[in-house]
Order: C-alpha cells, then structure tokens, then sequence
C-alpha cells in the first residue's frame, strides 16, 4: 500500500515538474514609436497560428508599457499588441530573449503613403479566360510615423469585368492574412479594410489580388492607381504580345527568358496607363524559372528596397538580363504570389524547422552534437524545400484551373498534415 502512494506521490510530482518546466515566461516592452513613450494599459495576446490564431494567453501593459505571459510549451506562437483597434505581431522569443514590440497611433490618412510597386501578372491566357495576379507593395514613410486604417485604407480599380478570386495582405515583415474585398463605388473599384504601417526597414505592405476576366485572344487593361505609384509593372508569357495605349509609358524591361516585363514609373493618381494582350500562353512554372531567378539575384548588388516575399525567402530586388534597373524584379516574386494562400503554414514551419539551437545547447553537444545538429537542420531544408514545390504545383493547377476544387481541398490538408507532423516532431 505504501509502494502504491509513493508512486502515486512520484507520478504527480513529476506532473507537477513537467508542468513547470513547459511554461515559459514571455515578457518584453510595447513602445508607442508616434509619440516615443511607452504605451499603457494595451492589451497583449500570445496567439497560436497553428491553431487560427486563436488567443492562448492575455495581459495589459503596465505604466512603462512592461508585460509578461506564460507560454505552455515550444509550439510556435505569436505576440499581438493592439492599439487604437490595429493589431501589432512578433514572434514569440526563446530563451528568455524580451519580446519588445513597437505601436503606432492611427489615422485615416496619413501623408508619406505611397505605391512602390504595381505589378499585373498574366498567369494565363487561354479557354476564355484571362488567370492575373496583381500585386501592390505599398510604403508608408510618415513622420511621425503613424499606421493609415479605415474602411478604405487602400483603394483599388480592377477591370470592371473581373471576377475576384483571392485577396491577401501582408504588413510589414508579417504573414499573408486572407482578406475580404470590399465594393467602393463604381463596378471595379474597391477597397482594403487593413492597416497599412510604418515600413520597417525597407519592408513595406503588401496586397494582392488573384482574379479572371473573359478573354476572346485580346483584353485591354486599364490600370489606375490611387496613390503616386514609382512604378507600374505588366508581366506576361512568352507565347502572348503586348500592346502600350495612347499616352501610355510602358518600355520593355527585360527581366527573365521565359517572361516578359514592361514597366511604367512615376504614375500619378487618376492617370489611366493604358496596355493591351493578345494570343495565349502561361507563365513557366518554377523549374523553368530557376535560371532567370538565380541571374536577378546576381545583379542585386546595391539595388533599390522593396517589398519581401509571403515566404521569407530571401530574394533582394535587382535587375537581372541587361543592365540593372534599380528596380525590383517582379519575376522571382511570382511564385511567392501564389503561395500566398499557404504562407502563414509556411513561413512558421521554416522559422520552427530552421531554428538554429541555442548556443548552452551546442557547446554541450561537442562535435558529435554538432554534425548531428547539422545532419537534422539539412533534412529539415530538404522537407521544406520539397513542401515548397509541391504547394507551388498545387496552387499554379488551381489558378489555372487544372484542379478540381475537391481535389485541390484534399492535397492541400494533406500537405498541411505533413508540415504539423514535421513541426511537432522538431
């Protein structure tokens, strides 16, 4: 009878211990970067992107904007700070490191708002439909900086026959979100109900916008920019020719064997730029890119910023074939564009798989640590990479409509399966 409590003592003490050990204190400082003070009584979340991101854990910040939650665990998590209703992430540090994270106050309009970039991506021509992917990078330089949010934060025409569908936005150095887009006004004008922050570094926000129009061999593109835009991109197959409109200042801007690039820069607000596309064709797909890829990202030295890709990949703008253009290459972008929908799973299974062990823990390995270490990081980069391709194919035959919905929902949980499986493994 003795032996059975001292074991039941033990089990419970070892609960005990276990539960211990797995909470983590996560701290660090909310900062208000408007006003350079800390920021008070703002709600802090640890919420769980593998789990919607639901709220796991909650605190208010103290008079010097402190705050402190228990994370359970090593799964991946994310920190929210909210302030005046827009939300502010981080990942959630390890190993004790602070999570401080920088507020900023919200206006409806913020001067300092501009377009980088606006690139049409012709993904498909062809059965009656014209497969385009547009792409906003926007940048917010206000001083003091302040976040620009309303229910029309960012305004958008598309072709009045376009049928929407997807939307995503990314804030600066985040995750792609899923977006509803709203009507504003006459057919083809919408608008983003997002907070567009302060860039950080040259890091901006990111929009895109998957939609379809008929096509009969020949559509004619209107594009108008609601914002001073520094430029305006159109990228097409090979196989289909391009047509400048009246007035209109597209020059071909050679980016890639297997694309063509045109670009206009310095468009104005309420200035349409004018272009036309005809006969059929699709972009390559990513093996067939690989080599324009790897030509950008070797003229990228000294190149101007831009917008970083949904799965942090590491791509710099650059030129590419020719003379660099001081401009970001809209080409290695591509298959980040269709990823989109998948990012967030993405972008948390290579921060999580990746992860670099912490320095007590490599010094206590030795050598053999080490190698094993650098043998598990290899097939980690292996899994991710091979996860990559599949979810590039699997999204390239939905967009062009290769793919039953049915079939594409259950590759795609599949594929999800796999990355949870890797996660909780690591």
């Amino acid at each position: 009878m003795k032996s059975t409590k001292f074991a039941f003592s033990a089990a419970a003490l070892s609960l005990l211990l276990w539960g211990v050990v797995a909470q983590a204190q996560v701290t660090g400082t909310v900062t208000n970067k408007t006003t350079g003070k800390p920021a008070a009584g703002e709600v802090v979340a640890l919420v769980d992107p593998m789990a919607g991101m639901s709220e796991v854990a909650h605190a208010t910040t103290d008079a010097r904007g402190h705050y402190s939650l228990a994370k359970a665990g090593n799964g991946p998590a994310l920190v929210r700070a909210m302030h005046q209703g827009a939300g502010y992430f981080i990942e959630a540090p390890q190993g004790g490191a602070h999570g401080d994270i920088s507020v900023y106050d919200v206006a409806a309009k913020v001067a300092g708002v501009s377009i980088d970039e606006d690139v049409v991506g012709i993904v498909q021509g062809a059965n009656g439909q014209l497969q385009v992917v547009e792409r906003y990078s926007l940048h917010n330089s206000s001083s003091p900086p302040r976040t620009q949010w309303s229910p029309r934060s960012f305004e958008i025409v598309l072709p009045a026959e376009a049928v929407v569908a997807g939307v995503s936005a990314q804030r600066p150095g985040g995750l792609p979100t899923s977006l509803k887009l709203d009507p504003d006004g006459p057919k083809g004008h919408y608008a983003f109900n997002f907070p567009i922050q302060p860039d950080d570094g040259d890091k901006g926000t990111l929009f895109q916008i998957e939609y379809q129009v008929p096509y009969s061999g020949k559509f004619t593109f209107h594009p108008l920019v609601t914002l001073p835009a520094r430029t305006v991109w159109a990228m097409l197959p090979k196989s289909m020719s391009f047509t400048s409109g009246a007035g209109s200042d597209f020059l071909s801007s050679p980016q890639d064997p297997g694309f063509q690039t045109f670009v206009a820069r310095n468009a104005e607000p309420g200035k349409a730029l004018e272009f036309t596309v005809a006969g059929t064709g699709s972009l390559p797909r990513e093996d067939q890119s690989g080599q324009g890829e790897q030509q950008a990202a070797s003229g990228m030295g000294g190149q101007e910023g831009g917008g970083q890709e949904a799965g942090a990949t590491g791509n710099r703008p650059g030129g590419g074939i020719g003379n660099p253009i001081n401009t970001p290459d809209p080409l290695t972008k591509y298959k980040w564009w269709i990823l989109g929908g998948l990012g967030l799973l993405m972008v948390v299974a290579a921060g999580f798989l990746l992860r670099k062990p912490a320095a007590g823990a490599a010094l206590d390995a030795g050598a053999g640590g080490a190698q094993v270490s650098a043998s598990g990081g290899a097939k980690s980069s292996a899994l991710l990479n091979a996860l990559k391709e599949e979810l590039f194919a699997l999204e390239s035959e939905k967009i062009a409509g290769t793919l039953a919905p049915e079939e594409y929902a259950k590759v795609k949980a599949a594929l999800e399966t796999v990355l949870r499986r890797a996660l909780k493994k690591k």
